[in-house]
């Protein structure tokens, strides 16, 4: 068990409700040194709740640095006794859950690798019960949304109170511009089932690189995140993993500090009212888009029985490669991007196309 702190360590409590709430430190615990002069120069930033540190490194290929193991929690120990810094660390097993108890770890994280096998996750579910210490679980590799949410269902009956989500991107096979494709509207789903629960952003593993931290930790701060967790190291270029992503704490401190910090709600009656009158005219928008989207399935409808009719096959490509390319066009001079266009019509097309499947298979 843990001795007692010379530095005064605010409960977790405090900091778990604490908005936004900012978890950093190394990939990987490397050496006592190493972890305690990153502790410190994190704490010296004043912008750091949670020194978080991988013990064990669950890693793709055999004979990779692995994590240093058990001797380096008390590494963390130390490192909150001198900075009041409460600790974090990722956990895979029953085992690992045991270890970190142990040594009165403050937060524990489930990895991505982990979230995804639910075996995995009851297993460290069950090895939580009785506890009180909170839980984060990172998103799966694969957009899997509903791994997630029941990885979050298996700590809720297991007895674990405090519960939050990390958003650390998806794997995306081609992908180039980020490590994990970040997928935002995988984590806002999340949000919406989960309203009040803690969700956090881990730009280092989106982004896999330092020169997207600041672009990816303000998009998830504009849209209503609780916290971020990045990765901080004090020779980030020597560092035993994940080298390319970290950052030092002065670097971490400059950045945080150039971020800007948004409140989900106001209560000024001003802003309240005008958001109201346009949050209804976009009430009123939707559904008269609603009418018009059910008017034009009725003319597929018609379609798809002349089709029947004419042996002719439900998929006509050069008519909709022409409606693309209209729309491409017209929602240009709207200011609305191709990307959204191509998926505004592909459900359309898809919708169509289930309409008119029915008629000719009735």
């Amino acid at each position: 068990m843990t001795q007692q702190t010379e530095t005064m360590t605010k409960p977790i409590t405090e900091i778990w409700a604490k908005r936004p709430v900012i978890i950093s430190g190394p990939c990987s615990a490397e050496s006592e040194e190493q972890v305690l002069q990153t502790a410190k120069e994190l704490a010296a930033t004043g912008k750091v709740d949670v020194l978080r540190a991988g013990i064990w490194k669950p890693r793709t290929k055999p004979g990779m640095f692995e994590g240093i193991g058990v001797k380096g929690l008390p590494w963390l120990v130390k490192a909150r006794q001198e900075t009041g810094l409460p600790i974090a660390v990722e956990v895979a097993t029953a085992r690992h859950v045991e270890n970190a108890l142990q040594f009165e770890v403050d937060i524990l994280w489930i990895g991505a690798r982990t979230t995804v096998n639910p075996f995995s996750v009851q297993e460290i579910a069950d090895a939580l019960k009785g506890t009180e210490v909170p839980v984060l679980i990172k998103n799966p590799i694969n957009s899997d949304i509903e791994l997630w949410s029941g990885g979050i269902e298996r700590l809720f009956k297991a007895g674990v109170k405090n519960v939050g989500m990390i958003h650390r991107g998806f794997s995306n096979f081609g992908n180039t511009e980020f490590r994990n494709a970040p997928m935002w509207q995988l984590p806002i789903e999340m949000k919406r089932r989960y309203p009040g629960m803690l969700l956090i952003c881990d730009p280092s593993h989106i982004c896999g690189n330092r020169t997207g931290l600041a672009s990816i930790s303000q998009k998830s701060i504009d849209l209503g995140f609780g916290g971020l967790m990045i990765e901080s190291h004090v020779d980030p270029d020597n560092a035993w993993s994940d080298a390319k992503q970290q950052i030092t704490p002065a670097v971490l401190k400059e950045m945080l500090s150039n971020l800007v910090w948004r409140e989900e709600s106001s209560e000024e009656q001003e802003f309240l009212n005008a958001l109201a009158k346009l949050r209804e005219q976009i009430n009123q928008i939707d559904d008269e888009l609603l009418s018009l989207i059910g008017q034009r399935m009725k003319v597929a409808d018609q379609i798809g029985q002349y089709k029947k009719d004419n042996k002719i096959t439900i998929l006509q490509t050069n008519r909709w490669n022409e409606i693309l390319s209209k729309a491409f066009k017209k929602g240009e001079k709207l200011g609305l991007s191709q990307d959204f266009i191509t998926k505004y019509f592909d459900a359309i097309h898809m919708e169509s196309i289930n309409h008119q499947n029915k008629i000719m298979n009735d």
